[in-house]
Parts: structure tokens; C-alpha cells; sequence
């Protein structure tokens, strides 16, 4: 029951994004970069190492040469394509590893509370006293440079904010009826925490998910221009490494490509993270899972009061 209730949260916030072009729009972009980054893993894009020129030229009308060539004759646009697989892989790593480790401590320290609470406590203190991209800087130097760095680094330092996010609503909830009543039918904490407390925050994680995806092709362009990013392969930080020099001597075409291509995905990123905390936050959305006058939490404690 409770289950369902939640999946028809999930329906009507699918519906509400549905009514804005805007947001399908958005969507459109995203689902079209992550194309991309599956069509590179399966090896199925054009070579951007390939040469399609002797040099620079501006963009034509061939698809090859659609947003100009570099220094070496090599096609903007596959690299572009190259750079956005890099980009789309890291945002998804990032968030695979970040997510996962905000909710659990943030569950656990919320609902202990004691020592656990002051343990968690005391490791985001720490983490997020140092600033972000040195500390990126410095496990990237720690453990090498590369993808897999890059992705470790970000990912168990960007857990921070959701971990303080879940810890405070799951603070709130655990003194609710539902958790007492859930607790006199002999379920466990994990059951408490993993099927009845949890299920009314994961939309904090989902929101913090798209935000963690854009936040990580940020920190990997600025990384890769300082020189600690990606060391191989296409990188949109290191087209605007290269692009920088260029600009100077007249040619425009690989920085704007390369900008126009980051533009595109960190709007749609953030329309749509903006449109996902209004259609599924409830204190946004002004609405609930069942009927106005009752709240998810009284959902869930009817539900274990029926069980």
C-alpha cells in the first residue's frame, strides 16, 4: 500500500513535468548528450583523433567540418562528441558513488543519533571545512590522475550536502507515530529505516543526483584546465585549454563549440533539477501522496497500523 501511494507521488510529478515544454525540452537535451556518451562506450563514434583536414577551417557545411577543425585538422564537432562521453561517464560515476554512501550516513545518523550522529557529523565537518577542488586536487595526487581518479575523488567528497539533508529529515521522522507504531510490530531499524523512513526522503536524493551530475562536468572541466583532470582521451577542460591560445590568433570556432556544448547541458541539468525539487518536495509541490489533508507521514503510520 504504501508503496503504491509513493509511486503515485512519483506519477502526478511526472505529469506536472510533462506540462512544461520547457522541462521536455530539457529532457530531450539530456536523454541526446546520454545517447552520445552510450553511442562512445560502444565504440561507435567517429575517431576524434582523425584527421579531416591539413588545419584550421572554419565551419562548413560537411558534417565533419560542421564546427570547424583545429590546429592539427581534426573535426571540432568529434571532439565535442568525445568531450560530452567524458563529461556524461564522469556525472553518472560521480553520482553512482556520492549518492549512495549521503543517504546511508545521512539515515544512520539520523535515526542513532550518539555516537554514530557525532561520528558523521564530524567527517562532513572535516570534509567540507577544506575547499572542494583542493581536496579533488589533492586525492587526484594521492591516487594518480586520470578518469577513475577524477571520479573517486569527486564522488566521496560529494556526498556532504545530502548527507546533511537526509540526516535532518530523518531526525524529524523517527520521533513520529508511524516509526513507534512500525516498531511495536517487531520490524527492525533496517526495516525502519529502509522501508518506511527512507521511501518518504528519497526525493532529496533523486534532486540531489541531477545536481551532483552537473556539479561533476563542472569540477572536471575547471580540473582538467588546471592540469589535474583527464590526461588522455577528448576533454571539454582540455578544448578550452587548448581553445585559449587560439582565440587570440582569430580562431573563435573551437571555444564557442565547446562553451555552446556545456551551455546546453548545464541549463538543461538545471531546469530540470529545479523542476524535480518542485514537483516532488512536498513542502514545494503543496501537495501530498494521497489527499490534501494528510500528510505522507500519516500515510505511512495508517499503513503500519493496518499491517
Amino acid at each position: 500500500m504504501p508503496r503504491i501511494q509513493i509511486n503515485s507521488l512519483y506519477a502526478e510529478a511526472a505529469q506536472q513535468l510533462g506540462r512544461s515544454k520547457l522541462v521536455l525540452a530539457c529532457c530531450g537535451i539530456i536523454a541526446l548528450y546520454t545517447l552520445v556518451a552510450l553511442l562512445g562506450i560502444f565504440n561507435l563514434l567517429p575517431d576524434y583523433q582523425t584527421r579531416v583536414s591539413s588545419g584550421y577551417e572554419a565551419p562548413a557545411w560537411e558534417f565533419a567540418k560542421l564546427l570547424g577543425t583545429d590546429i592539427f585538422g581534426r573535426s571540432v564537432l568529434y571532439k565535442i562528441l568525445a568531450g560530452t562521453e567524458t563529461a556524461m561517464l564522469i556525472g553518472v560515476l560521480v553520482t553512482s558513488i556520492s549518492v549512495p554512501i549521503g543517504v546511508i550516513l545521512g539515515a544512520l545518523a539520523g535515526y542513532y543519533g550518539g555516537i554514530v550522529d557525532v561520528g558523521v557529523v564530524w567527517l562532513y565537518t572535516v570534509i567540507s571545512s577544506v575547499p572542494y577542488i583542493l581536496m579533488v586536487i589533492a586525492i587526484s595526487y594521492v591516487i594518480g590522475k586520470g578518469l577513475v581518479a577524477i571520479c573517486l575523488a569527486m564522488g566521496l567528497l560529494g556526498w556532504v550536502g545530502l548527507c546533511r539533508l537526509i540526516r535532518s529529515e530523518v531526525l524529524k521522522a523517527r520521533s513520529l507515530e508511524y516509526v513507534a507504531a512500525a516498531q511495536v510490530i517487531g520490524a527492525n531499524d533496517t526495516q525502519i529505516i529502509f522501508s518506511h523512513i527512507l521511501p518518504n526522503v528519497v526525493h532529496l536524493a533523486i534532486i540531489s543526483a541531477s545536481l551532483d551530475i552537473l556539479g561533476a562536468i563542472k569540477s572536471e572541466v575547471i580540473l582538467t584546465y588546471l592540469g589535474v583532470g583527464i590526461q588522455d582521451g577528448a576533454s571539454w577542460g582540455s578544448m578550452i585549454t587548448d581553445a585559449t591560445g587560439e582565440l587570440v590568433q582569430g580562431y573563435w570556432w573551437p571555444l564557442a563549440s565547446v562553451v555552446l556544448a556545456m551551455f546546453l547541458i548545464i541549463y538543461a541539468l538545471n531546469v530540470v533539477s529545479d523542476a524535480l525539487r518542485d514537483a516532488l518536495d512536498p513542502k514545494l509541490r503543496g501537495s501530498t501522496e494521497v489527499s490534501p489533508g494528510e500528510s505522507q507521514f500519516e500515510v505511512k503510520e495508517a499503513a503500519v497500523q493496518k499491517a
